[in-house]
């Protein structure tokens, strides 16, 4: 590993996993031992890896959900596991109870071969998500062997503050890990030229050069019921420069880096986080309900 140089290695991980657990171990196996054997220090697993994601973002079945697991579940172990010395962040149908309510969570923990180090629960919500997904409610930092790090999920990315918020608590990179697929409403012939995959490099970039920070971006592929993904895993610079990426299909994009090195000298001279006024904002109101 090369960490104690000062230089990472990261891997983000374009794939397609389903509803078996089973399979999603072995296929997990896999992806962590050839980014062990590509040296990869932090590696960045899609959302959903662990159990599929949703088959119909509209109307979802209620009974053809993802399987729920806990972070003390057998799937989570073995990720543990196969983690070792690497740092892994991978996604999961998060089984919780609150007050004598059973919920599910779209979750995503960050783990190696000692623990769990953070744990994030997907709060913005796209669509019908909220019918069969209880949403988290915040956004925190914490530190790993690789430096400190956050995480977010998907839709999360397309709302700056969610970004900014953990860039704010000391995060150099920000992992997002995504089941993020083509538009529904408007498909374009070839995945390359679809709406949704403009914008999701489009946020990838915007968020790394918005806060000054490293950002990986894991994505699923393939298709799940009616949602077809988009792949497209990628390694940002802190300037929004793409110093990895997948295509559409299933790969492994890793980049080396010298994550405190960039990061500081992409805030040599304009320090965003620095910068910013707080003052100058009010708090956000909610947005009015529209009818539909």
């Amino acid at each position: 590993m090369s960490r104690a140089s000062g230089t990472l290695r990261i891997g983000a991980v374009a794939a397609h996993f389903g509803r078996d657990l089973d399979r999603a171990l072995v296929k997990l196996e896999g992806i962590v031992r050839d980014a062990r054997a590509a040296g990869v220090d932090l590696l960045v697993l899609p959302d959903a890896t662990l159990g599929g994601y949703l088959s119909d973002l509209r109307r979802p079945d209620p009974h053809a959900m993802p399987p729920a697991l806990t972070e003390d579940s057998f799937e989570i172990g073995r990720v543990i596991a196969m983690a070792g010395p690497m740092v892994v962040c991978v996604g999961y149908a998060e089984e919780a109870v609150e007050d004598g309510q059973a919920l599910l969570y779209n979750a995503a923990v960050c783990v190696t071969g000692d623990g769990v180090l953070g744990r994030h629960r997907k709060v913005h919500q796209p669509a019908g998500e909220s019918l069969v997904y209880a949403a988290g409610d915040s956004f925190e930092a914490f530190d790993t062997p690789v430096g400190r790090l956050g995480m977010l999920i998907d839709y999360d990315k397309t709302f700056p503050e969610a970004a900014r918020s953990l860039a704010l608590d000391g995060a150099t990179i920000l992992a997002c890990l995504s089941a993020w697929p083509a538009s529904m409403t408007d498909r374009a012939s070839r995945l390359p030229q679809d709406r949704q995959s403009r914008l999701f490099d489009l946020y990838d970039s915007a968020r790394a050069a918005e806060n000054q920070v490293v950002w990986v971006s894991s994505n699923q592929t393939g298709v799940m019921g009616g949602l077809r993904f988009l792949g497209q895993a990628k390694v940002v610079g802190p300037g929004g420069d793409i110093l990895a990426r997948t295509s559409s299909k299933g790969g492994l994009a890793v980049a080396e880096i010298d994550v405190a090195s960039e990061v500081l000298r992409s805030r040599r001279v304009l320090h965003h986080l620095q910068e910013l006024t707080p003052s100058a904002y009010h708090a956000l109101p909610a947005a009015p309900e529209v009818a539909t």
